[in-house]
């Protein structure tokens, strides 16, 4: 019976496969034809243009045929560029024309119907759909319920149906390799066979294996906030990528890929995902880390890298200081004080000219403070500079005047007289006409830095601005409510202008900065930016995210983590809900949580759970595996031996492995002395590298959102992990591995890994 199923669907796939064959066919012959006419115009135009200038008549007829050329050379493009894109999805749908089949009744007298999904839609006539789009309304019964009524959202409202049949296809280059039928959304034998695969340098597109709680994240279309909570490897990512591939569909002509960003953790977790949403036929969106956006913004100061902030070293007080400036109190307290400009303390620079003071900043302070109470920061900048700008315009003919400018006259050479005139007559009524006309031009010329300095507020100091904010701090936040000490508080702001005559500056007070800068200039922010995505949110700060509220006034943002793995903000992560339901509106926020991990075998799961203690849940997925191993060298040649017997396994089983170190220096440390006994390892240590096939070895910072086959831990020591507050980061690094996991500790094992009973992992000797 089951062969006989196989043969009938192998039969109805080899018939769809043969008419995708045709509209392939029928798309280059498009592609050719629009290249073709579109290579015919642009000879046309150039042979038929005549250029009329004679007359207005002559002019508008000249427009016209110009005009109409570019119409036409528009739709050639336009249809050039539509088969084009049909044609990739055609080549994709050859290879693995869908992968599931739906039979169902709309009422119990209309016949049933089946349809079958893809990663694209396809149809041989307008209205007969071969294979419906992933993200089409109708392909959600599919994610979303079992057999029997099942709902689904219609752009006419809630339609429900009679499901009697759910089949799944493993296809491989037009065969099929396995078909099963089921009730539930994805069987586990799909989800298997699927995570079961090696893992690359990339990010495979897993579309065919949503699971109905990913389905809810994907077609959420009316959360101004979703947050999404999700264990290691529980698919957080994969969906939120496919979330921006749904939107993108579902909204095509209303959203383009440039209006959605995604913030990430670093260039790696870029480069891993980079290939998800080509596959799912979409544009990728623009993506960048946090880092990358501020150091845009601020190209002359040198913003705190990731390793730096891991690096660091606090004492209790700055500590507390970060904790402060990362909070919501803090971003109420710096618009409390941006309002408070309106009225005074703005610090303004003189503006000079050939070295000497031009217009004093007692002057700018003036003008800047003598309109009214309805100008607001942004306005009050404006009129600012145009009432500079009438100053210098009136100071013109005075300068003309002036010694420097005759002597300037007089030394001119024959091309820099030239270069002045210009395209204007030379004959004037008289020298001294010519005289004023070429003074006019020399001091024009010379007070264009003065002019320029107006117009882009050079007389503003924004690091004076930032300074002066920090010391009147303490009138707009109790400190002393925060355990911050007035001393305390006078040693940090005298560290940061330390550290910004040095150009340098610390994550923490970066946000901060922009944000008063903004205030001040009046920017109100990215209005064209429709949806913002941020990757592993437990490390950002509510200021952060008050500020990218403001940044982005008109996006949706979709916002998901691990509070377990919280590297950075550790203690202050679970907080964090609690400081967004102030920013948005609880009405449309919405939370999903996602506990199941598919990431790693069970025994990797159910091992990295006990590294945590009263963390978020945690279910593993019923894929067996091998136990995690613990080594305890005596020194590090032992260590560095164990390593290498586990790069050889691991090579022999065709396994991707990575390396964590717990920090920069570690890694660099690691990778010397492998390579110094023949072993090839590429070492990351910046986030803005790219990754490498091989073994790579990462300092745990940067491996946020990545997976391997196998990870190794390098020094599961005592001497790097023995404080409470780094179990999450711990945690993170275990929970990289998909397949096998071995901890390397030398001397003394970390005690934070005293609570993994002993079942639960295998003790190798160190060679």
């Amino acid at each position: 019976m089951a062969d006989s199923i196989k043969a009938h669907e192998q039969k109805h796939l080899d018939e769809v496969v043969a008419k995708i064959k045709v509209a392939q066919a029928e798309a280059k012959k498009r592609i050719d034809v629009a290249e073709s006419d579109e290579a015919g115009i642009r000879k046309n135009f150039v042979n038929d243009l005549r250029i009329k200038t004679d007359s207005y008549e002559g002019l508008m007829e000249t427009a016209l045929s110009v005009r109409q050329q570019q119409q036409l050379l528009a739709e050639r493009q336009n249809s050039w560029q539509h088969a084009t894109t049909e044609l990739s999805t055609l080549k994709r749908l050859e290879k693995r024309a869908y992968f599931a089949r739906i039979d169902f009744q709309e009422t119990p007298t209309s016949k049933p119907e089946t349809i079958y999904i893809g990663l694209g839609s396809f149809s041989d006539s307008p209205d007969h759909f071969l294979i419906y789009d992933w993200r089409a309304p109708i392909s959600s019964i599919y994610y979303d319920g079992e057999l029997g009524n099942v709902s689904y959202q219609t752009p006419d409202g809630e339609q429900t149906v009679d499901v009697q049949l759910k089949r799944q296809f493993q296809i491989e280059d037009g065969t099929i390799v396995t078909l099963y039928d089921t009730d539930q959304t994805v069987t586990d034998q799909m989800l298997l066979s699927a995570l079961s695969e090696h893992s690359d340098t990339h990010m495979k597109s897993i579309v065919t294996t949503i699971q109905k709680e990913q389905n809810q994240i994907i077609r959420d279309t009316k959360s101004d906030l979703l947050f999404v909570q999700g264990a290691a490897g529980s698919g957080k990512t994969a969906a939120i990528l496919q979330r921006v591939a749904f939107l993108l569909y579902r909204y095509r002509g209303h959203l383009n890929a440039g209006q959605v960003i995604l913030f990430s953790p670093n260039q790696l977790f870029n480069d891993y995902i980079d290939q998800v949403l080509p596959e799912l036929g979409e544009h990728n969106m623009v993506q960048m880390t946090y880092y990358q956006y501020a150091g845009r913004r601020l190209p002359k100061i040198d913003i705190e890298t990731l390793a730096q902030r891991f690096a660091e070293t606090n004492t209790a007080a700055e500590k507390k200081i970060a904790a402060l400036k990362g909070s919501l109190a803090f971003f109420n307290a710096v618009t409390d004080y941006a309002d408070h400009l309106e009225q005074a303390g703005m610090v303004f620079r003189n503006i000079a000219f050939q070295g000497k003071t031009y217009i004093p900043k007692e002057k700018i302070q003036e003008i800047y403070y003598r309109f009214n109470r309805n100008y607001h920061l942004g306005n009050r900048l404006q009129a600012t500079k145009e009432a500079l700008v009438r100053i210098l315009n009136r100071r013109i003919a005075g300068e003309m005047k002036s010694k420097w400018v005759e002597e300037t006259i007089q030394d001119l050479s024959k091309e820099q007289l030239d270069s002045l005139y210009g395209d204007h007559p030379r004959e004037f009524d008289s020298a001294d006409k010519e005289f004023q006309f070429l003074a006019r031009k020399v001091v024009m010329q010379s007070l264009e830095p003065v002019r320029r300095a107006i117009v882009r507020a050079r007389f503003l100091s924004i690091n004076n601005q930032y300074v002066h904010m920090l010391r009147q701090m303490p009138q707009h936040i109790d400190l002393a409510k925060y355990g911050i000490s007035q001393a305390d508080w006078n040693t940090s702001v005298e560290t940061t202008i330390a550290e910004l005559r040095d150009h340098k500056m610390r994550l923490v007070n970066t946000t901060p900065y922009l944000y008063l800068y903004d205030k001040i200039a009046g920017k109100n922010g990215d209005r064209d930016m429709r949806y913002v995505f941020m990757d592993e949110i437990q490390d950002y700060n509510a200021f952060q995210l008050a500020f990218l509220k403001t940044t982005f006034p008109r996006a949706r943002f979709t916002m998901l983590g691990d509070l377990n793995q919280a590297i950075f903000t550790k203690e202050n992560s679970h907080t964090l809900l609690h400081e967004l339901s102030t920013m948005f509106d609880p009405e449309k926020t919405r939370v999903v949580q996602l506990t199941r991990s598919y990431r790693s075998t069970q025994q990797v799961t159910d091992f990295t759970k006990h590294i945590l203690k009263n963390g978020e849940a945690v279910t593993s997925f019923a894929r067996e595996g091998e136990l995690p191993t613990m080594t305890v060298a005596t020194d590090e040649d032992q260590a560095l031996h164990r390593v290498m017997a586990e790069l050889k396994r691991n090579d022999a089983d065709q396994e991707t492995t990575a390396i964590i170190g717990k920090d920069l220096a570690d890694c660099r440390d690691l990778t010397e002395k492998l390579r110094a006994k023949g072993v090839a390892v590429t070492l990351i240590q910046s986030e803005n590298q790219r990754l490498a096939p091989g073994v790579i070895v990462v300092p745990s910072f940067l491996a946020k959102g990545l997976e391997f086959d196998a990870v190794i831990v390098w020094q599961a020591s005592r001497s790097r992990y023995s404080a409470d507050d780094e179990r999450q980061l711990l945690y993170t690094i275990c929970s990289r591995a998909m397949h096998r996991l071995s901890l390397v500790a030398i001397g003394e094992l970390s005690p934070l890994l005293s609570d993994v009973p002993t079942s639960e992992y295998d003790v190798v000797a160190a060679d």
